[in-house]
């Protein structure tokens, strides 16, 4: 008896503690989890449009309710009661079905994310989290790559051309810019050796992975706006070319639901980077040391993470307001030969620096010593390699972008082939027309001297 008793004072793991959870309180957190998405987006909205317009010096909303913050209150309640306009050439099950297949995989990603440690709601012991996974980050992954089926079947489907050409961009974004975010992930993989997301955090106490792992950090960040079609990379909707992509045909409340997918996609891809590479729900390393870490128990961690995911979500703003918008070729060309090259060469490095740490037993400060000694050599090899070509600074410089331009030397002739056989044919028949004139004066003549014999 005082064994078992032992047993169930041992403390229960993440995924046993979540599994103990009665079934009110499952409902109250599912709950609450899928209002989060809808509740940032009606914030988001009007946050967005705010910066912006400080950004660019002109007004934001400003009308409805104080200050405009009503604006996607009123937004959110018009757009149900709108017109709806149904292409007569459109599939309507698939036309009807893709903004579902955008929507409800963005409302559930939020799941396997830890917001914060372990707390006790109405007497009863649990965890901020709904699930607790072996494999949650793949979870977060195929909730924010499933949303491409409904692009891709709205363009589709909405037997109109452009919506058309911006499904198949998205189509070709999400393959490009999952490949580089799963490379991204990977090294966080292998320094927490685990793919459970509370895990992750567990194993950031010691140092946060954004400065340990900055490569990882900086290429899924560029990911995760080509991942969610964020301007400068919004190419699926990219309203100068396209007039609004692939949801050009879509009106009233199932182009609300593409706009509600957008948004919230760029909530849990900010929650995912939180979590990955940001220490999740702990607080920064100054306070995390105050009181023997008193900021990191109770509901003080919801405050971290929502701090970091509000930071992240800030940095899609700015984006939006200062960059312009990729060409197509230049947005292919950061994913596949930038992203994913460098992506694959970090992986390498991290995993060779993991096996000679553990095999060899070499500390990290011998790393850091031999990776400055690399870089060290590196830039002298650089430096040592001969100069390119000095091009002549008084040639005219060529511009065209491939086209066909005229020789610099070119001279125009005086004449042409054409030009010169006129010319010849004009004094041809100058020179025969006296000749005609002379014989008929002389069959004047005659006939005069006929007539008066």
């Amino acid at each position: 008896m005082t064994a078992f008793l032992a047993q169930l004072d041992e403390p229960m793991t993440r995924a046993e503690l979540l599994a103990d959870d009665p079934l009110w309180l499952i409902l109250l957190k599912a709950v609450v989890i899928l209002l989060i998405g809808p509740i940032m987006t009606v914030f988001l909205i009007v946050w967005e449009r705010k910066a912006i317009g400080r950004m660019q010096n002109r007004p934001g909303p400003n009308r409805v309710g104080p200050n405009g913050y009503f604006q996607s209150v009123a937004d959110a309640i018009k757009l149900p009661f709108k017109e709806q306009v149904i292409p007569d050439t459109a599939d309507r099950k698939v036309y009807f079905l893709a903004p579902v297949i955008s929507a409800v995989p963005a409302l559930i990603g939020l799941s396997p994310i830890p917001f914060g440690p372990e707390v006790t709601i109405f007497g009863e012991r649990t965890l901020l989290q709904l699930v607790e996974l072996p494999v949650s980050v793949l979870v977060v992954l195929a909730t924010s790559a499933i949303g491409v089926y409904g692009i891709v079947l709205a363009g589709w489907s909405s037997g109109s051309p452009y919506p058309l050409l911006g499904g198949l961009r998205s189509a070709a974004q999400v393959i490009s810019y999952e490949i580089a975010m799963g490379l991204s992930i990977l090294g966080v993989v292998l320094y927490a050796q685990s793919l459970s997301t509370g895990e992750i955090v567990a194993a950031q106490q010691s140092g946060w992975y954004f400065y340990l792992l900055l490569p990882s950090f900086v290429i899924f960040l560029i990911s995760m706006v080509g991942e969610t079609n964020r301007a400068p990379f919004d190419l699926p909707e990219a309203e100068s070319e396209l007039v609004g992509g692939f949801h050009t045909e879509y009106s009233s409340m199932k182009f609300a639901m593409f706009f509600l997918a957008e948004y919230v996609n760029m909530v849990i891809v900010s929650a995912f980077a939180t979590t990955l590479f940001l220490g999740g729900w702990m607080a920064p390393w100054p306070l995390s040391t105050i009181g023997d870490g008193v900021l990191n128990t109770g509901f003080w961690p919801l405050l971290w993470f929502f701090g970091k995911v509000f930071l992240l979500l800030f940095g899609f703003i700015w984006l939006r307001g200062t960059l312009p918008r990729f060409r197509y070729d230049q947005f292919m060309k950061l994913g596949w030969k930038v992203l994913v090259p460098v992506g694959l060469l970090w992986f390498m490095a991290i995993a060779a620096i993991r096996a000679i740490r553990n095999d060899a037993e070499i500390t990290t400060g011998q790393i850091l010593i031999t990776g400055g000694i690399v870089l060290v050599l590196l830039v002298l090899l650089t430096l040592l390699l001969p100069d390119k070509e000095v091009r002549d600074t008084e040639a005219v410089p060529v511009v065209g972008s491939g086209y066909p331009l005229p020789p610099l030397d070119l001279k125009v002739p005086e004449t042409t082939p054409r030009r010169k056989a006129l010319k010849a044919r004009a004094r041809a028949a100058a020179r025969q027309q006296p000749a005609a004139v002379g014989s008929g004066r002389d069959s004047g003549s005659d006939s005069g001297e006929d007539t008066d014999g």
